[in-house]
Order: C-alpha cells, then structure tokens, then sequence
C-alpha cells in the first residue's frame, strides 16, 4: 500500500534527503534532517518498506502537514504497527501547556507514551505569554535604556538616547513569540498533540473538551496530569477592580504608553521587578505594601540592601500601609492607605499595578466530578505529585507549592515519571529563588531568619561585590555574596546573593546546597578571573577568615 510520509504539522524547510527512490528502509531509517526556525530534527520512516517518491525537494519550504515522500508499505506491516501501538502505548493528557504542562507531556512522550496536550489560550502559559519571559524582556530593555544613558562613563558618547515604547513592545513580542514557538516545535518533535480547548473532569479517567466553536468531545486516558497554573489576585478593595487605570501584571506589561507615574500594590517578586523596569525607563515608581519588609521570601538583610539600592535610584517605598480604597481621578487613580498607627495615606498615580499575588486556576475543572481533594482550589498532592486519585497528577502552581516556572517543570518531571512506571520524586528543598531586579537578587537553601527560628547553629561569610573585578568593571558593584553553614562542621545550609548576574549564579550555589556540600567545597574550587562567580568563592573564605580580597 503506498503511505505518504509527513514531516510536521507546522511549515518546515527540507535540509537534506537520506534516501532515494528505490531505497529499502526499516522502521526508525532517518528518512531526512528538517529545520523550523532554529531547530533541526530527523523525519524516521514509521514503517519498513521502500520509498517511492520524494515530494519535496532539499532547501524547499514545505507547509505543515504536507507530504514530503511516498513509500510502498505491505498491510501486514501496517496492520502489526497499529497492533503494536494499541496493545503497549500508555495514554497520558496533560491539562495546561506552561512550563509544568509542556515538560510533563514532552517527558512523557520520552518515555513511550501518547500523549495529548490540552492549552484553552496559548502554548507556554502565563511564564511564556504574560510572566517570566515578557517581564525579562522588558527589564533588558530598561536595562539597556539606562546603560546607554550612562555610557559616558565607560568612554562611550551615545548622543540623543530616547526611548521607543512601541519597539520596546515589539520587542517584548517577538521574543515571547520566539520562544512559544520553539516550544510548540518540540511538542510536535516528541510527537504530543496539542489541541487548543478547555477541560474539565467527566470522571477519573475522562475528561470533557470544549473547543473555541463551542462544540464538545470526550477524551479519555490511562493517566492525567492537570497543570492548570495560576491567575493573579485583585483584592475585594473599594473602587479597585472597577478603576480605569488600575490593572494586574498581564496589563503592565503592554501599557500603550509608558505611564508618567505608577503606584504598585504590592512588593513581592512581580511588584519588584515592574517596579526596577518602570523606573528605569523614567517612570515615577511608588510601591506600597501591607507588610513590614518587601521580598517576604528573601534573605532579610540583603533585602533591605537591595531597598536602599532601589530607593537610591529614586523608587518611593510605603511599608506597613495597608490600602483601603481607590477611585478615578481626571489624571489617573487616587489610592487610600492606612499605616499601623492609624496614619492615613494618599497616593495619585497615572496608573495602578495590582501585584499582590496568584491563586489555583482549578475553579472551571470539575475536580469534583474525579473525586480530587481540594483546598481553597489548591490540589493535594504527594512528593510523587500524585493526587488522592489513582492515575491523576497535579503540578506547578495549582499545587500551592513554591510558584516558579522552574520548580512546575519540575514536577512535569517527577509526574510524567511516575505515569510512565518510574520511581520519582521530588523535593523543595534546594529550589532556587530569583528576583530580576537592579541588581538581581537569588537565593537557595536557608535564610538567617529561618535558621535563627530553629535554633540552628550557623556562621555567615559576606564578601561584598564592590570588591569584585568584573561587578567594578561592568560598573554594576552594589550588593553583596552572602554563604551561610554550620559553624562547627561548615555544611552548607544557605546561599544569597544580591548583584549582577546573581539568577545565573545561584545555580551553582544549587548544585554544591544539593549535594550536601561544605564551605571548602567552594573555597576548593578554582574559579576563573575575572568574572562575578569568584564572589561566591571569595564569601566562603570569608567564612574561613580567609577572604582575599576584602578585609
């Protein structure tokens, strides 16, 4: 019988041929190398039998789902394929296409299984669409809008520095499109199929889909794996939710114009991050939070650095206010505020940036109807991610566990693993934390507030970063290198570090706090010079008595 071979379902270019008509091939031959984008993959022919004719010649632009080649397969082949398909490959849905949600069904797919990935709006979630990679895009674009200001300094004369808001913009969308594309590419490479609908449970093992048309269909499956994520809180505060300018984090990142002046509700990692962005593009920044610190997560020490920093480069802090109302005004929003003591507070801003945190998106699940245990939409879930349903995982933010896009691939991970027969786990323990600000600012393992509570015994090693080569000569020398360990045995239990580069860095301050390292771990450790990472070396042998360059 002859059977057209495809090469994807989305357009591709044919690199190069490996075969010719007439060549005999088994199954798994690469057939040919094609390309999307910057990816590069081999086409295998999916059946024995010899090929026929090739379709499409090398260096042509080929439409998805088109036929590249022909082969003459034998039905006796094509029949014990299918055979072989149904009797021995596992089903695995995953519900929601962001980090957690695309990971866990490309593990799956490593695995063996056939997989379906079910996305309502676009593949990549909130991180990739309206989180992490448009917030990063737009802090480099301020970043480099504040470098170039200050190029002088380095012996560059950079005349007449404006600010283009519309190619910030653009920016920002190509390189959310970039990367959703990317990984809508590997989806279709390990072979997951996506399809674009809403879901929600029939029962344990079925799911009901909704497409964009309104029609429905069921969707059955040997395991699922929710991966919902989370949607941002916008507190029953009076006139709030229904002000014109008042909008959550999608909304600040595509402001038509850049606002003169923004109000942020909110000093936890998202309100942080906007807040460095927006100054530095020469907004009047204020930020106003309940609590009596910012960056509750964080190393408490280097956070109120990291708040002298900021404040220096003219961002306004109102710890301890509690808001109380809000309302329009002619040029934007009046916001109410009330201190501890009673003060009362007015803030006027162009705009409001309401940043106080994220909640489950399980509400339009059904869980109810697979008999999955809830809290306040919070899934419960074992260190296997493995709900009190047999077959059913849950991961990432719905879970109410730490909400970072690195910890939800993990657990991706740790459940697609286990839906495939494996023995895995996985653990909070060493999960790093990062905030993108000016400068950055990461941690991993213990803060002192944490080991002071339990009583433990410890000792800090600080090296500040101004003593730093590379932090003086990229001219970014604020912030410090913070090691924390036991002070007898000098065991590891904490590394902070606020300075340049410091989301990059913390990942080797992960690996030595994962392998239940010590202080002459990295003290022992060769680091190269000049770069930033010999801070990190240079606090643990401060912690010894023994730093080098600093007193």
């Amino acid at each position: 019988m002859l059977q057209n071979i495809t090469a994807a379902k989305t357009a591709c270019t044919i690199k190069n041929w490996k075969v010719k008509p007439g060549d005999a091939v088994e199954k798994g031959a690469v057939l040919c190398t094609v390309s999307q984008g910057k990816m590069t993959r081999d086409i295998a022919a999916k059946w024995p039998g010899a090929i026929v004719e090739i379709l499409a010649a090398e260096g042509s632009a080929v439409p998805g789902g088109e036929a590249i080649c022909s082969m003459e397969v034998s039905e006796a082949d094509l029949a014990a394929a299918a055979a072989a398909e149904e009797e021995t490959v596992k089903t695995v849905v995953v519900i929601g296409g962001g980090p957690g949600g695309y990971v866990a069904a490309i593990r799956a797919a490593q695995l063996g299984a056939k997989v379906t990935l079910i996305e309502k709006k676009r593949i990549g979630g909130t991180c990739l669409n309206v989180g992490c990679i448009p917030t990063k895009a737009l802090l480099h674009s301020a970043k480099l809008y504040g470098k170039t200001k200050r190029a002088a300094s380095a012996g560059v004369i950079a005349e007449n520095v404006t600010l283009d808001w519309d190619g910030v913009q653009n920016y920002r969308r190509g390189v959310v499109d970039r990367l959703v594309g990317g990984v809508a590419s590997l989806l279709e490479a390990n072979g997951v199929e996506v399809i674009k609908a809403s879901a929600r449970f029939k029962d344990a093992h079925t799911l009901l889909l909704t497409n964009e048309d309104g029609s429905e269909k069921e969707l059955t499956a040997d395991h699922i794996i929710i991966a919902a994520g989370s949607a941002p809180v916008i507190p029953p505060i009076p006139g709030l939710a229904d002000a014109a300018g008042c909008v959550d984090s999608t909304g600040a990142l595509a402001f038509e114009e850049k606002p003169d002046s923004l109000l942020i509700i909110g000093g936890g990692v998202i309100g942080i991050e906007l807040a460095c962005a927006y100054n530095a593009f020469g907004t009047k920044v204020t930020v106003v939070e309940m609590l009596d610190r910012l960056l509750p997560p964080m190393d408490l020490s280097l956070t109120e650095k990291a708040q002298k920093i900021m404040e220096d480069t003219g961002i306004v802090f109102c710890l301890g206010t509690k808001v109380t109302k809000a309302e329009d005004t002619p040029g934007g929003i009046r916001v109410y505020g009330e201190k501890a003591d009673g003060t009362q507070l007015q803030f006027e801003a162009e705009k409001v940036l309401v940043a106080i945190g994220r909640r489950s998106d399980t509400a339009s699940l059904a869980l109810e109807n697979a008999g999955i245990e809830t809290q306040r939409g919070v899934i419960a879930v074992d260190d296997r991610m493995q709900t009190g349903v047999p077959g059913v995982y849950a991961i990432g933010d719905c879970t109410g566990r730490m909400m970072l896009a690195h910890a939800a691939m993990a657990m991706g991970e740790t459940a697609a693993e286990n839906a495939m027969g494996k023995r895995s786990t996985y653990s909070e323990k060493i999960c790093p934390s990062c905030v993108y600000m000016t400068p950055e600012f990461a941690g991993a393992g213990s803060t002192e507030e944490q080991l002071k509570a339990k009583n433990i015994n410890y000792k800090a090693g600080v090296f500040p970063i101004a003593a730093n080569g590379k932090s003086v000569i990229m001219e970014e020398p604020e912030g410090e290198v913070k090691v924390l360990a036991d002070t007898r045995s000098g065991k590891l239990l904490g590394i902070h570090i606020l300075g340049p580069r410091a989301t990059d860095l913390i990942g080797e301050a992960a690996a030595y706090l994962n392998r239940n390292a010590y202080v002459e771990d990295i003290a022992g450790t060769m680091h190269a010079h000049p770069t930033v990472s010999e801070a990190l070396r240079e606090a643990a042998l401060a912690f010894q008595g023994k730093a080098i360059h600093f007193k």
